[in-house]
C-alpha cells in the first residue's frame, strides 16, 4: 500500500474484528498519550477514543504501541481496537478524522488478526530527537524542536552514541518512575547527524525505558558542547547510576517515528520521518 494515497475499503468488517491504525499527533496540545480520567487534562488517547466512539455510537478502547509523555509527538504511533459494530476501514478513518481536532489524525485503518497487539507484537520502535542548534531561539518551531544555544559537535555526539549499540543495561538513562521489569534494552541503531541548524538523533531499539531517549539526548548534548568527553557514555553504562548522568532533555523535539511489526501482519510502511527533516 502507498501510504500517501491509501485505499480505504468501503466494505464493513465483521463486528468484533481487530483493527490497527497509524496515528499522528502534535504533542504540544496534550498531556501525553495515556487517558487520565481523574484529572482535567487533554490526552491523545481520550481525544482519539471520543472520536472513534462517535463512529461506533458506543465506547471504543484503544491500545497503543508506546505511551508518549506530555509534549512528545507521534508521527508513526500505531494503535489497535476491537470494532464493536462492524464499520468499514473507510468509515473508521474518515469518520474519526472528521471528529478529531486538527492536531490528531488517523492515516490508515486495516483489519488484523486477533493475535495482533499494537504493543506486544512490535519488534522495534524508532524515535527521533530534533535539536535546533543556534545562538537565537527559532520563532516558528516552539515545541517542535529543542533549542540549544551552545555550539554542538554532531560528529562527536555520533561517536559517543555508538557505545550504546547492542543489548545493554540502560539503568543510567532510566527515569526513577520507570515501571519496566528490566533495564535491559537492545539498541539496534543510533546516529547523530547535522542538517544546517538542525541536529537529529535517531534511535531504534526493541523497546525503550521511561525517559530513556530524553536522558540519552541530554548526555549527548553535554558531550557535543564539550562539557563531557565521549567515553562518558561507556562510564555511565558501566556505573548504571541515573544520578550521575545528564539532566533529562526537554520533551520538545521528540518524535515517535515508526513502529515495526513482522511482515505477516502486512501493515503499511510509514514515511521516513517528520516533515521537518526528511529521511
Amino acid at each position: 500500500m502507498t501510504e500517501a494515497f491509501p485505499h480505504f475499503s468501503p466494505d464493513p468488517l465483521p463486528a468484533g474484528s481487530r483493527v490497527a491504525c497509524r496515528v499522528e499527533y502534535d504533542g504540544r496540545h496534550y498531556s501525553g498519550w495515556q487517558a487520565q480520567p481523574h484529572l482535567d487534562v487533554d490526552t491523545v488517547q481520550e481525544s482519539l477514543e471520543a472520536a472513534l466512539a462517535r463512529v461506533a455510537n458506543e465506547p471504543v478502547r484503544v491500545h497503543c504501541a508506546g505511551r508518549t509523555d506530555t509534549g512528545v509527538h507521534g508521527f508513526g504511533q500505531v494503535v489497535h481496537f476491537d470494532d464493536p459494530v462492524g464499520r468499514s476501514p473507510k468509515a473508521w478513518v474518515l469518520g474519526t478524522n472528521a471528529s478529531l481536532p486538527a492536531s490528531v489524525r488517523l492515516h490508515w485503518a486495516q483489519q488484523v488478526g486477533p493475535g495482533f497487539h499494537a504493543r506486544f507484537s512490535a519488534t522495534s520502535r524508532r524515535y527521533r530527537y530534533l535539536i535546533y542548534n543556534s545562538a537565537i531561539r527559532p520563532a516558528q518551531l516552539d515545541g517542535l524542536v529543542t533549542w540549544q544555544r551552545r555550539p554542538l559537535d554532531a560528529s562527536l555526539m555520533d561517536q559517543a552514541a555508538q557505545q550504546m549499540l547492542g543489548e545493554r543495561d540502560f539503568s543510567a538513562f532510566r527515569a526513577a518512575s520507570c515501571q519496566a521489569s528490566t533495564p535491559m534494552r537492545d539498541m539496534q541503531a543510533i546516529s547523530v547527524s547535522r542538517h544546517g541548524a538542525l541536529i537529529a538523533i535517531d534511535f531504534r531499539a526493541n523497546a525503550f525505558l521511561h525517559h530513556m531517549v530524553r536522558n540519552i539526548a541530554g548526555t549527548l548534548m553535554m558531550i557535543g558542547s564539550g562539557q563531557a568527553h565521549p567515553n562518558w557514555v561507556a562510564e555511565l553504562l558501566e556505573a548504571g547510576d541515573r544520578r550521575v548522568a545528564a539532566d533529562t532533555a526537554p520533551a520538545a523535539g521528540l518524535y515517535l517515528v515508526e513502529v515495526s511489526y513482522p511482515d505477516t501482519f502486512n501493515l503499511p510502511v510509514p514515511p521516513p520521518g517528520p516533515a521537518l527533516l526528511p529521511g
